[in-house]
């Protein structure tokens, strides 16, 4: 088997330690797919460990967009003064600070593409968390020695080639799927508890709405253009609810994102893939 890839940047809800099942069930889902549509990329864990020949990644976070942008177009120059901000000095509060403060006031694109990923790695925990006013505000992570992911940043910038990247609402995404396609979509997950989920990653948000009209975009897609969805999702009421028109596996996770490592625990989550009424029927048999 070949051997897996990891994202570079640390990502809450990153699906590296999935991504055998989701590739397995996307393969499953159109043997003769050659695109994969991701409408929220994220870290792009499937991406970086599946096999089509080409990709539509968007994700609605611009700066995720122009870091993945920067980093397929200029891949020596982004890396070698990216790394330049990997050194100690700039591993302590202050400095942190400082590029935060800098980051956030720049409309350089370049220059935010490189503390973005400054920040990823010497930030809390590797979120990405924004206020109302869109200003990014993660606190300083206190890590011994940042990693600077060389390695993994040229594996992504070579796969990169066979990609487009849009930053894109999730419905307009919909729009652009060509024939021959496969989507797989991971949103930001419906909250289990009220106060289990941590402020947007991007300006805006994704609110129980998006959720269910994410859901009537994918019954669309399979059933109206023969294009199979697959959603993953926390398993609650809710979301059995919102996708009682798909295939329902559940799964267990182990939930990589908590300040207390003890309290990583599995957590039910859901597969839901929809499928034309003619794949549902053979699927079933």
């Amino acid at each position: 088997m070949q051997q897996k890839s990891r994202a570079f940047l640390k990502w809450a809800g990153g699906k590296y330690s999935l991504v055998e099942d989701i590739n397995a069930r996307l393969k499953q889902a159109s043997q003769q797919a050659d695109t994969l549509v991701e409408p929220f990329v994220g870290a792009g864990s499937v991406f970086l460990n599946s096999d089509f020949k080409h990709y539509i990644l968007n994700d609605i976070n611009a700066d995720l967009i122009n870091l993945y942008k920067e980093l397929k177009n200029s891949p020596d120059e982004f890396i070698s003064d990216a790394k330049k901000l990997f050194v100690d000095l700039n591993n302590h509060p202050d400095a942190y600070y400082e590029y935060r403060v800098q980051f956030n006031q720049s409309s350089d694109i370049y220059e935010r593409a490189m503390l973005f990923l400054y920040m990823n790695r010497h930030g809390y925990n590797g979120l990405c968390r924004y206020n109302l006013k869109g200003i990014f505000n993660v606190p300083f992570g206190k890590y011994k020695k940042p990693y600077f992911p060389e390695k993994e940043m040229y594996f992504f910038a070579k796969k990169a080639q066979q990609a487009t990247f849009t930053c894109l609402d999730y419905d307009d995404i919909f729009k652009l799927v060509p024939k021959n396609a496969v989507i797989y979509c991971d949103p930001p997950y419906v909250p289990l508890s009220k106060t289990a989920s941590f402020t947007s990653y991007a300006k805006g948000g994704f609110n129980l709405d998006d959720q269910a009209n994410l859901a009537n975009l994918a019954e669309q897609a399979a059933f109206e253009n023969d294009t199979p969805v697959l959603i993953s999702n926390h398993d609650t009421v809710w979301t059995r609810k919102i996708y009682s028109q798909a295939t329902l596996d559940q799964i267990q996770v182990k939930r990589t994102i908590s300040p207390k490592g003890g309290s990583r625990n599995k957590v039910s989550e859901l597969m839901a893939m929809y499928l034309a009424p003619k794949q549902q029927s053979r699927k079933s048999k």
